[in-house]
């Protein structure tokens, strides 16, 4: 007697259409992420650019949102990748309602509107607080470093190009001085009506090179001018104090300064796995539900100047400001301390590198104020420290960032784009969340 099977019929077809709400679940993060966008989002600033009646009609751009908020919050960011998911997984089929825009549609709707995307992180977050996953009782600052769209094989130091602009230079003029010898040979061989004058590609290249080199090389002056100039000022305003005069600052720039010739905007970056080519995204993130409550970017390696302005960007994002804020060693200052407290939100701010078994490090070296009362309050509070949330909290975020969805490098390049690029991954971070808790 033989097994009886369920009958597999690839060439039956459908007497009636599906619909997109069968695709996937009810609840499925396809559904919610589509919804959100139609019934919730203000578009304005991204339909207002479409007032041409001519040529043919454009995919709706809600469909567009809400196709690149999905992808990013499953983990998919290449504009190929997306393509491809278009036409293949019914979760996106569900968003779309089976429309498959080419990858350069989505890349190109990326470009064309990266800045009123990065704008829908207020909206989002706004949502998030109306759902209640936001209390902004206390909120974790950190930074993590990620790989920038450039290699740190094509970064260069001053150093370096001082002495290949040099050696460059002397090359391209021994090449004309030797294509002039040939020209005038030539001449005196073939006459002057036929050429042989046309100067070989590697010329041309090398040409280009050393143009990029004195360009990057000026660059690096011109900030390294700027930065004295800051240097001067501030030591004016600041008052005098006993001993010895610091030397001047140095309008020339070190012999190790770099400047990367992909992404110039981008800086070498140390990681614990090393060095990478990339940029330091911010966080600020409430403890409620994890959720992202502000955002930024620098290229600097140091955490420590973007404390006040995640603590400003909470407010200017909800209109109000949290009762307490914690965040590493990186962000510990006098100033930093200062401005919480100014502000009057209680910070719980690292005074020195942690110590496993231990809420913060207490064995600070830092003097000062406000520095030595936080390292006393710490220490004083020992495991129930409200210092301990701040792993808790941010971290985790970090993880399911780079590590669940897999975003571990920038796919745009140069700081104002790659900003509004980490604004959609926080968007996107956001989005996940407020999903899952209505599924829930």
């Amino acid at each position: 007697m033989s097994k009886t099977f369920r009958a597999w019929d690839v060439d039956q077809a459908w007497l009636l259409p599906p619909s997109i709400h069968e695709f996937v679940p009810a609840g499925h993060a396809a559904h919610l992420v589509r919804d959100v966008v139609r019934e919730s989002l203000d578009l304005s600033a991204i339909l207002s650019v479409y007032g041409e009646e001519r040529g043919q009609p454009p995919y709706h751009p809600a469909m567009m949102v809400a196709l690149l908020l999905y992808a990013y919050s499953v983990g998919i960011y290449s504009s190929r990748r997306i393509a491809k998911a278009c036409a293949e997984r019914v979760d996106f089929m569900a968003v779309t309602a089976m429309q498959k825009p080419d990858f350069r549609t989505v890349s190109d709707f990326r470009k064309r509107h990266l800045g009123a995307l990065s704008g829908l992180f207020v909206q989002v977050l706004r949502l998030c607080r109306r759902a209640g996953l936001v209390k902004l009782g206390h909120v974790a600052l950190d930074g993590t470093k990620i790989k920038a769209n450039a290699s740190k094989h094509k970064a260069m130091s001053y150093g370096r190009m001082v002495k290949a602009e040099a050696r460059l230079e002397a090359e391209i003029a021994s090449w004309f001085a030797q294509a002039a010898a040939a020209d005038a040979a030539d001449d005196r061989e073939l006459g002057p009506e036929l050429r042989g004058d046309e100067m070989p590609d590697w010329v041309a290249n090398k040409e280009k090179r050393l143009a990029k080199i004195r360009e990057a090389k000026a660059a690096l002056e011109t900030e390294a001018k700027e930065a004295a100039e800051a240097e001067r000022a501030a030591r004016a305003a600041a008052p005098k104090r006993p001993g010895p005069k610091p030397k001047p600052p140095m309008a020339v720039p070190a012999d190790k300064a770099q400047r990367n010739f992909t992404d110039p905007e981008s800086r070498i970056l140390k990681t614990k796995d090393g060095f990478i080519q990339g940029y330091n995204a911010q966080a600020a993130v409430d403890t409620e539900r994890q959720i992202i409550v502000g955002h930024g970017l620098t290229s600097s390696t140091s955490d420590q100047g973007q404390f006040v302005p995640l603590l400003d960007a909470i407010e200017t994002n909800l209109g109000a400001r949290p009762k307490e804020a914690s965040a590493d060693a990186g962000y510990c200052s006098e100033a930093n301390l200062g401005a919480a407290d100014a502000r009057g939100i209680r910070p719980y701010i690292a005074t020195g590198r942690q110590k496993h078994g231990h809420a913060a490090a207490v064995g600070a070296r830092r003097t000062g104020g406000r520095v030595a009362a936080m390292a006393a309050t710490l220490k004083r509070a020992g495991h129930r420290s409200r210092y301990r949330l701040r792993k808790q909290t941010v971290e985790p975020v970090f993880g399911q960032i780079k590590q669940a969805r897999g975003f571990r490098q920038f796919l745009l390049r140069g700081r104002d784009k790659v900003e509004s690029e980490w604004a959609m991954i926080c968007t996107a971070h956001n989005l996940a969340k407020l999903c899952l808790a209505q599924a829930a």
